[in-house]
């Protein structure tokens, strides 16, 4: 069984090359994040091109995300080399961007010392360090260390999001968008999400034509108003690190778990997030703990998984995304598909309006007639991608083909779980449509004559047409 699960891979300056961006390519990416955090603007934009170009030329299709940092606080820079702060110690807190030692950490925020309090705890980066706060003056505050660790470069400095005064996306975030959406990317995912009114605040056309907005849930808000994120948005990132400083630790992977199989219920794609295969930023293989979280992930039915420094930066890009697949790939082969199909269409059949409800029914019969007939592949044709993800949710067991003539749409169904995206050019009626698919699935070696499989269309503004039929 080929891979299902996607793999979503950091560029950074250990990845951005042609050369790098193709061993990523060859090793399995199916979609490049571009973040905003670090770095300029011209460069993202760079990178975002030679994904394109490297793509291209290896004749695999490559989504780019571009993930906007929101108002994200930064400490001035430990420098490369880092700085360790020790339990136990105390360290004095000022607003500037100079310089962070052991001693000092200065924090680039001028309202820092108005949306902090005496008894905050407040993380530094994904929580390698943990300060409590003592004491918060007119022009610098004292923080005791409860958890040390080496620092390196300027880690985010996290306040409780209840009280963060800027609101997310911010304008520079909004600005770094128009530049993106003018060269027509993919997905962007938006940072420090706290209702679904950030995601409406994003303001950009709807998918297909414009891009797949995701909401990365990792503040305590943003679990409380999911419901109403999901509905703002189309997709979910589990950004596991910040989410786990805001919640408690233990509740972090029942959170994990929640929100994929709210998401999935409600056909989005959804991204696991934060630290899984960390310690490959160094080492050329993961600990086994690692191996678990993946896999765990991947049972727990996520879309697709990230990788974050371990590409960015990490001394073996290509070599952690084929782990990673190969990880992916052995679970995939484990998952249970009959059951979580089983689970979702239970979940979906309620409460829901008319053509959503058509669409569901369809598509989850022609998963239960995959399954239970062990059919060859689930050929589905959509403009919007919409019946494609619809079909997604359900986690067939056959592959699932997804056509469509829109090229943005066959670019973002590359986050969809299980999905091999694939262009068609027929615009005629549904026959045509059905004679184009089937051949350009049988020129590509995904169906073979003699195979059965079901054809799944949305010809209406919902999917109306499920048929089955033999390859001559």
């Amino acid at each position: 069984m080929p891979r299902r699960t996607k793999i979503i891979a950091t560029i950074g300056p250990a990845s951005e090359s042609p050369e790098a961006l193709r061993a990523l390519v060859d090793a399995g990416m199916d979609v490049a994040r571009i973040g905003l955090a670090h770095g300029t603007l011209e460069e993202a934009l760079g990178r975002m091109h030679r994904v394109r170009q490297v793509s291209q030329e290896a004749g695999r299709r490559v989504g780019v995300l571009v993930d906007l940092p929101g108002p994200k606080v930064r400490t001035a820079s430990f420098g490369s080399e880092g700085v360790e702060l020790l339990a136990d110690t105390e360290v004095e807190i000022r607003i500037g961007d100079a310089k962070s030692t052991a001693d000092v950490v200065e924090v680039d925020y001028d309202s820092l010392f108005h949306d902090i309090a005496a008894g905050d705890q407040v993380a530094l980066g994904d929580g390698q360090v943990l300060l409590q706060i003592v004491d918060v003056g007119a022009d610098r505050a004292t923080g005791l260390v409860l958890h040390g660790d080496v620092i390196h470069g300027r880690p985010g400095f996290r306040i409780p999001s209840d009280r963060l005064s800027l609101s997310t996306p911010t304008p520079e975030d909004l600005r770094n968008l128009d530049a993106f959406v003018g060269e027509s990317v993919d997905m962007v995912a938006v940072s420090f999400v706290r209702s679904g009114d950030d995601i409406r605040r994003v303001n950009v056309a709807p998918h297909p034509e414009g891009p797949l907005v995701i909401a990365k849930i990792e503040t305590q808000a943003a679990v409380q108003n999911l419901e109403d994120i999901i509905e703002a948005s189309a997709g979910i990132m589990v950004a596991r690190g910040d989410l786990g400083t805001e919640c408690l630790m233990e509740e972090t992977p029942h959170l994990q778990k929640r929100i994929i199989r709210d998401c999935i219920a409600g056909g989005l794609p959804v991204i696991t997030a934060t630290q899984m295969l960390d310690s490959m930023v160094q080492a050329s293989t993961p600990t086994r703990a690692e191996v678990s979280d993946v896999a765990n992930a991947v049972f727990d039915g996520t879309s697709a998984v990230m990788l974050s420094a371990e590409t960015a930066i990490g001394a073996h890009p290509a070599a952690t995304v084929a782990t990673m697949a190969r990880i992916a790939e052995r679970a995939d082969e484990e998952f249970d598909y009959v059951r979580w199909g089983e689970n979702i269409r239970r979940l979906r059949m309620t409460d829901v309006d008319a053509p959503t409800s058509v669409t569901d029914a369809m598509t989850g019969a022609a998963a239960t007639a995959a399954n239970e007939l062990k059919l060859a592949a689930i050929v589905c044709i959509s403009a919007s991608g919409f019946t494609v993800r619809s079909m997604a949710r359900f986690r067939p067991q056959a592959a699932i083909l997804g056509f469509s003539t829109s090229a943005r749409t066959i670019q973002q169904l590359t986050l969809s779980w299980g999905v091999t995206p694939m262009l068609a050019h027929e615009t005629g009626g549904y026959e045509a449509r059905v004679a184009e698919a089937l051949d350009l699935a049988k020129e590509t070696g995904h169906i073979l004559p003699g195979d059965v499989v079901a054809v799944v269309a949305g010809m209406t503004e919902a999917t109306d047409v499920l048929r089955l039929v033999r390859i001559r």
